[in-house]
């Protein structure tokens, strides 16, 4: 008991501090595990279950959300593809390099070897990308559904060679997965029948480790990848999006035992650290070579630089390739050392960037080549808002409510911005105007045309960095009518005024005015 008290306490300390330090606190877990192991502290095998929990629930949750339209388009398919091979090839060109000049590990090394170790490298974080996103708000935008479908394609050429590498195909009883879709079809009419309470939390940790992960590790599949495929087969029930919001701090809890466990299996000497931190040079070539295939299919210079920044890390199944290496005699043990370090190291250096991600943009922009407009994507169009006199940023239920009082009682012509593109399709079937759009994204603002009538600007998105984002942007350009703001909190209500808002409004107060009126008029009393 004493060892869980010692890691609670650590665990905590250094991600209290990365707080104080204006860092996310995955970087304080990160370097909690390398504080815990260089003393040799007992290890707990509960955190690399816990790791492992974390990991499962994360892709199950990334399939509730999942649009596989996104993964199967041409930007996706041929970027994953051909980032992968130019990163081995890089990669491996850059260890030979190495090998050359005389490092030690790398003597002997044949192109096999550079080619695995190339391999383990060229894949980006799931782990880390998916919190970035989610710490953004920006998993529904292009750039963050592009990253998403990118990762996922990784995840399923990591499992195929991971597969490859046992020498053992998978079980013929693999054949029998289908039979999930009627099974599937079953739990779905189920579903409804489980309330909005612990219960359906249950039930998602049940979808996710049964026929997710479980049984696609008895039929020789990456467990992890059932757990995505079944979210996937859930994902179009109308309460994924619920379930997923459940999920959400259960997740984050359990992943802090991932990022924990990435520093308990390092025994770093010297030599292998030095190697592990030169690694992190291949991070800007990545991200180059992301942001320019992606630019090449026509997304705007600021979604093709925000993807490619987020994608600029080492990921996870690096660890897991190089694992297979070592237990095959291909490499040293070393190697897991030289790439858990660089892992990490990563996914600092990849966090600090994409803090300033957004800064970074103009900067970069000049490096990224101008197309043509007959070349602009689909979804980077320029977006017209008509003859709307309001704006509502973000139209979930209070956005909604806004939209429709703004239009009801004050006749108001209001066009509504949400990110989200299957509540976008949702709200277009039900006769609303809204338009599928980042109101983060400066892009957006400046792809905006015919604005000069709007008069309102409402921020009901549910987070609350994202409304301060977008309030920064709408201050950003002279706007002079009037911004109201949606607040959860005193504090954060206090900073939206101190920013420039006119109204910012605490949600709970709102409920209770709406409430109050409600229970008067259904009484019969008159004011």
């Amino acid at each position: 008991m004493e060892t869980v008290a010692l890691y609670l306490v650590v665990v905590f300390a250094c991600g209290f501090v990365a707080r104080l330090l204006r860092l996310p606190t995955l970087i304080g877990y990160l370097a909690s595990g390398f504080i815990l192991h260089a003393p040799g502290i007992d290890s707990l095998p509960v955190i690399d279950s816990l790791a492992d929990l974390g990991v499962t629930i994360l892709l199950f949750t990334i399939g509730l959300k999942l649009d596989l339209r996104m993964v199967f388009r041409r930007e996706v398919l041929v970027t994953t593809a051909a980032n992968l091979l130019a990163l081995v090839g890089l990669t491996a060109g850059f260890l030979g390099l190495l090998a050359t000049v005389g490092v030690r590990l790398l003597a002997g090394a044949d192109w096999q070897v550079l080619a695995l170790l190339g391999f383990a490298l060229s894949f980006s974080s799931t782990v880390f990308v998916i919190q970035v996103l989610d710490e953004r708000s920006d998993s529904n935008t292009l750039y963050g559904r592009v990253a998403i479908g990118v990762l996922v394609l990784q995840d399923v050429v990591a499992v195929a060679f991971l597969t490859a590498m046992k020498g053992e195909p998978p079980s013929p009883w693999a054949l029998a997965l289908p039979l999930l879709l009627p099974a599937v079809w079953l739990v779905r009419r189920l579903w409804h029948r489980l309330g909005h309470g612990e219960l359906q939390t249950l039930f998602g940790i049940t979808m996710a480790l049964v026929p997710g992960y479980w049984l696609f590790e008895a039929v020789g599949i990456k467990g992890d990848f059932g757990a995505m495929v079944v979210g996937v087969l859930l994902a179009s029930h109308p309460r994924a999006a619920e379930l997923s919001r459940t999920l959400f701090g259960l997740r984050e809890l359990l992943l802090v035992g991932f990022f924990v466990s990435i520093g308990l299996h390092v025994n770093p000497t010297l030599e292998t650290v030095l190697l592990g931190l030169l690694l992190v040079a291949l991070l800007p070539l990545e991200g180059a070579l992301f942001t320019l295939l992606l630019a090449a299919f026509g997304l705007r210079k600021r979604t093709s630089i925000l993807a490619g920044l987020a994608l600029a890390n080492f990921s996870e199944f690096g660890l897991i390739v190089i694992a297979s290496g070592v237990e095959a005699d291909l490499v040293g043990d070393d190697w897991l050392v030289v790439v858990s370090v660089a892992v990490a190291a990563s996914f600092v250096v990849s966090t600090l960037v994409n803090r300033r991600g957004t800064g970074l943009v103009d900067r970069l922009s000049t490096f990224v080549p101008t197309l043509g407009d007959h070349r602009t994507h689909p979804e980077d169009a320029p977006i017209d808002l008509g003859h709307a006199r309001a704006m509502v940023l973000g139209v979930g239920r209070v956005g909604r409510a806004v939209r429709d009082r703004l239009v009801d009682e004050y006749g108001l012509s209001v066009i509504g911005v949400e990110n989200d593109s299957l509540k976008v399709g949702a709200l277009r079937e039900q006769g609303i105007r809204v338009l599928e759009g980042d109101a983060t994204d400066a892009d957006f603002w400046d792809r905006c045309i015919n604005d000069e009538k709007v008069e309102i600007i409402v921020l009901a998105m549910p987070f609350h960095g994202s409304n301060l984002i977008a309030l920064e942007q709408v201050n950003a350009r002279d706007f002079e009518g009037t911004v109201a703001v949606v607040a959860q909190y005193d504090d954060e209500r206090d900073e939206l005024i101190g920013l420039g808002a006119d109204v910012a409004f605490h949600i709970y107060e709102g409920t209770g005015v709406g409430l109050a009126d409600s229970a008067a008029e259904a009484a019969g009393v008159r004011r």
